[in-house]
């Protein structure tokens, strides 16, 4: 693999020198290279040095152009207005570049000078309960961020942290201990996610019912807590059918949402549970946490109530119980003493951000999170119904998660067929199409939107050919892989000699722009960044197919082979994003 510098970064240093030349107390100069519609690039760094040096911002433009070779990669350098410099690239700059590009297996992406360890926690379902709406933001946000750190070359180590821990399966397991059949599977066969869930539902309901109305099964199931913590082997087996039965339920909705999420990589709550009893003694003795009203509590200064008062972080309750602090902050440990993770990584939701806050505040003053050790959470909004209130069903109930995607898979299955009208793809293919639509499309409206902001979906919308959707870069692909099906003998070829439209150049800058947005989306965790740059890769396809015939008869050999050739490398890069997204590319649509 050969890593490619951008013309972006190759003629923000051929500007950088420049200033450093007109300019020697300037130092390393950033220059502020940006895309322009006046030009290929604009550089607006000169105004803000110019003021710094006292010095006239035209002048010193005037001589960081003069300082600059023109040639094989700048073609045209004017300087506008008060000091801004417009950058036109030579066409032979930009093919050699995207050969250059074309050549390696990475699309010259390069791996990150300094990669790290990062443990991401995302994909956190609860044990016995529904997936709702709510745990798709998670799941979706959280692979896409593991994709592409991977790629980038950082050692990502995936946690899903499960709700499997708490006073609720006293009652669960008590109702299975009474009624043991309950979660037989006949004859030990296998069976299917949503027949798991519904012996779940069914047995949460039945328990309840006899939970609120029988004071003796009440005190019964209390009891089963305190053996259920006191790592009673009985109970534990009866807590661990539970965990089993639920993931059978976990695999068949993350496989629905093509994900991949590996059993080794599920540590619930109760996987630290050995660890709370020393993490409250250590924060206890260091001082950290101090005993308020019979309660472990740690304080912060900026952290009040309504009412004036400080809100603490509750490690440990008054009865003795463990908060959900003293879980995650145990886990902060395993995952830097253990784990070796140099960024810890949180995919949950904006509305935890204090408690996290605070967390992270306490494992710093405990001294776990060290320096050398990043804390980030990924917090994102909430999915809404097309009225722009919190998406619920017409009952008022909380979205079945595999109810929203089997309608999704339905609306992009009709699509699909629709589309097909000369029945160039078989029933099955038209399924397969339809399910690799629809899912794609429920994730990339999730991803297409800015996690923090809330988002409304409206799945007429997400499975639309037209305007920001997966769909709409989908058949960017597959047309691309019509075209060089149809292409025959003529073979992609980059030319360095030609003279390039518009359209061409357009196209070819973004592309070259690949490598840069994925650094910037793997520094910053914004794949909403992805989703931007591949719907205006599509974009500029589209106008290039529009404007520069690629197989027709009256085109010049040379000039098809080298829009096959940027055809083919556009197709590639679609390809690898939307991959790096969990999106699927199917070749014929």
């Amino acid at each position: 693999m050969a890593s490619v510098q951008s013309l972006a970064s190759t003629v923000n240093q051929r500007v950088a020198d420049a200033l450093s030349a007109a300019l020697p107390e300037a130092g390393a100069a950033d220059p502020l290279l940006r895309r322009s519609d006046r030009a290929d690039f604009q550089a607006n760094g000169i105004l803000a040095l110019a003021k710094k040096a006292k010095a006239n911002p035209r002048e010193l433009a005037t001589q960081v152009v003069a300082a600059l070779p023109a040639g094989d990669v700048i073609k045209d350098i004017e300087v506008s207005g008060p000091g801004f410099l417009n950058i036109t690239v030579t066409d032979r700059a930009i093919v050699e570049t995207l050969a250059a590009r074309a050549a390696d297996d990475r699309l010259g992406v390069p791996l990150a000078a300094a990669p790290g360890t990062t443990v991401v926690d995302y994909a956190q379902p609860n044990v016995a309960k529904e997936m709702h709406v709510g745990h798709l933001r998670s799941a979706v946000i959280g692979a896409a961020m593991v994709e592409i750190l991977e790629f980038t070359g950082e050692k990502v180590v995936r946690r899903h942290h499960i709700g499997d821990w708490g006073t609720q399966y006293g009652m669960l397991i008590q109702y299975l201990i009474e009624h043991p059949h309950e979660l037989d599977h006949k004859d030990g066969e296998e069976v299917s996610g949503e027949e798991a869930m519904s012996s779940l539902n069914r047995i949460y309901k039945a328990s309840r019912v006899v939970f609120d109305s029988d004071e003796a099964f009440k005190e019964r199931a209390r009891d089963r807590v305190v053996a259920l913590q006191s790592g009673d082997p009985e109970t534990r087996a009866h807590w661990q059918r539970f965990v089993d039965e639920s993931k059978i339920y976990f695999y068949s909705v993350f496989n629905k949402l093509d994900m991949d999420i590996r059993d080794a990589d599920i540590v619930g709550e109760s996987g630290y549970n050995d660890m709370l009893e020393a993490t409250c003694r250590l924060l206890e003795e260091s001082g950290v946490a101090v005993r308020s009203e019979g309660a472990l509590c740690v304080f912060f200064d900026d952290v009040k109530g309504p009412d004036g008062n400080p809100t603490p972080l509750i490690v440990k309750k008054t009865n003795g119980g463990y908060g959900y602090a003293a879980t995650d902050l145990s886990a902060i440990r395993n995952r830097v003493s253990d784990l070796k993770a140099t960024t810890l990584l949180y995919v949950v939701d904006v509305r935890q951000s204090l408690h996290f806050r605070m967390v992270f505040e306490t494992a710093r003053r405990a001294g776990w999170l060290t320096d050398g050790v990043k804390a980030h959470q990924l917090g994102f909004g909430t999915v809404l119904g097309k009225d722009g209130k919190p998406f619920k069903t017409r009952e008022g109930e909380t979205v079945r998660l595999v109810d929203l995607l089997d309608e999704a898979v339905d609306r992009a299955t009709t699509v699909v067929r629709e589309k097909d009208a000369q029945g160039g793809l078989t029933e099955e293919e038209i399924v397969e199409r339809g399910t690799q639509v629809g899912i794609g499309a429920i994730k990339y409206a999730d991803l297409s939107t800015s996690a923090s902001r809330d988002y409304k979906f409206d799945l007429d919308q997400m499975v639309s050919l037209n305007g920001d959707t997966s769909v709409y870069i989908q058949y960017a692909y597959a047309r691309i892989r019509s075209i060089l099906r149809k292409a025959g003998e003529a073979k992609p070829t980059a030319h360095f000699d030609l003279e390039l439209a518009p359209a061409e150049r357009a196209l070819g800058l973004h592309l070259d722009q690949f490598g840069e947005n994925l650094a910037e989306v793997a520094s910053s965790y914004e794949p909403h960044k992805l989703a931007a740059y591949l719907y205006q890769l599509a974009s500029h396809f589209t106008t290039f197919y529009d404007q520069c015939p690629v197989l027709k008869p009256e085109v010049p050999a040379e000039v098809a082979q080298n829009r096959l050739f940027l055809c083919d490398l556009t197709a590639r890069t679609l390809h690898q994003g939307m991959a790096l997204l969990g999106i699927r590319t199917p070749e014929r649509l």
